[in-house]
């Protein structure tokens, strides 16, 4: 017998008869004959059924849909939908990842939703490519209602969708302004704190909404902005809420922390934010945020300046240079003592030791040269003798020095 099928179908987890029930619930007419049949083709999967059709919709025999649903899983695509993003650029990755007609889905989202934003819980998704938009965002949306009246009976003890959806609307701009979850208390004290003083919020977190999730936020942009995002013109809270939420944060929206905030700032390192009580101690939180910044951008200047200042090291050593020219001017000493060794009849190459004697400086004959003074000069004057011979001695000492360091540097 035939049956009207769709492209993907969806199987809970539970048994045969929970499974039929679940697909006879969504049009699908099965009957006992049919779960009999499955016991001899096999057990229904649960998640995702590819049934392998090339339009959305399209009749096939029962048989074909029974075997189908036990053997055919679908191709599936993992989607995050990031904690504080908007429903713009998550119905932007639904329709790259799953292969599916961008404006048919944001049609039919803004068909389908009760707000303009957080309809769908944060969370990651494993969804089937290739799968009807409109069945989509009724999964997603069917999904996200049951999780919220999960967590609203948990709490309250029952579900107000109004009622609960105000809370969401907190949690959004919660989610914007925490710097973690650890602060996420605190900022709702400060939301609450200001509500009640009725003070705007003015918070620049409510209007990176939409297309606008990653946008910085301008006085252009706050003077011009119309709509109740726009916390800076109107009192009280955004009419929808800002973006998606998790569940810390719907938690923080409904627990506030019991304090005496009516502002906070971004600080300038570590991440985080400082809270103030009043006006004077918020001053002094951008003041010290603002210096904070100015040693930031000091650092990194200097360590740039560091880069820049950064010299390729030459290819020639100067120790190697050194070297070089010390070479040159000690090459003339080797030659000779190469001549005094082949001179030499008894050996044929010269020894260590006559190296040794013959590379040493040869010391000056005082005796020789005091002898020649003698001569010239008066042998009864001997302060000219004395001062002749020291001067002598010297410049022999100077040139022993000056070899010595020469021969020492080879």
């Amino acid at each position: 017998m035939p049956i009207e099928s769709k492209r993907v179908v969806f199987i809970p987890k539970g048994s045969t008869s929970n499974a039929l029930s679940y697909l006879n619930q969504n049009g699908y007419s099965l009957n006992f004959i049919d779960r009999v049949s499955l016991l001899f083709i096999g057990y229904p999967q649960s998640g995702w059924m590819d049934m392998g059709l090339k339009s959305d919709v399209t009749k096939m025999t029962k048989l074909d849909f029974l075997y189908k649903i036990t053997t055919s899983k679908a191709a599936l695509a993992t989607v995050t939908l990031v904690p504080g993003e908007t429903y713009y650029f998550f119905l932007n990755e639904l329709a790259d990842k799953l292969k599916l007609p961008r404006e048919e889905l944001f049609k039919i989202y803004k068909e389908l939703a009760y707000k303009k934003d957080g309809n769908i819980i944060s969370q990651t998704y494993n969804l089937p490519i290739g799968m009807n938009p409109r069945d989509l965002l009724l999964y997603l949306f069917q999904y996200t209602q049951e999780e919220y009246q999960k967590y609203s009976t948990k709490i309250f003890g029952g579900y107000n969708k109004e009622v609960w959806y105000k809370y969401i609307i907190l949690a959004s701009v919660i989610q914007k302004e925490s710097g973690s979850k650890e602060e996420m208390t605190q900022v709702s004290g400060v939301i609450y704190n200001r509500l009640a003083q009725k003070m705007k919020l003015q918070m620049d977190g409510t209007l990176n909404y939409g297309e606008f999730s990653h946008t910085k936020v301008t006085p252009t942009m706050i003077a011009n902005d119309e709509t109740s995002y726009n916390t800076y013109k109107f009192s009280g809270i955004p009419s929808d809420p800002v973006c998606a939420v998790e569940f810390e944060a719907i938690k923080a929206a409904i627990f506030p922390a019991k304090n005496s905030y009516l502002f906070f700032m971004k600080k300038a390192e570590g991440g985080g934010h400082s809270f103030a009580s009043n006006f004077d101690a918020h001053k002094s939180n951008i003041q010290a945020a603002i210096v904070g910044k100015e040693k930031i951008a000091s650092k990194e200047e200097k360590i740039i300046e560091k880069k820049e200042l950064v010299v390729e090291k030459p290819k020639t050593i100067p120790s190697q240079i050194k070297q070089d020219s010390t070479s040159k001017t000690v090459q003339k000493p080797k030659e000779k003592v190469v001549k005094k060794v082949k001179e030499s009849p008894k050996t044929k190459e010269p020894s260590k030791q006559s190296k040794a004697k013959e590379i040493k400086p040869k010391e000056p004959n005082t005796k020789k040269s005091t002898e020649k003074v003698k001569s010239k000069v008066d042998k009864n004057d001997k302060k000219v003798y004395d001062k002749l011979h020291n001067e002598k001695q010297k410049k022999e000492q100077q040139k022993q020095k000056t070899s010595k360091e020469l021969w020492k540097n080879i």
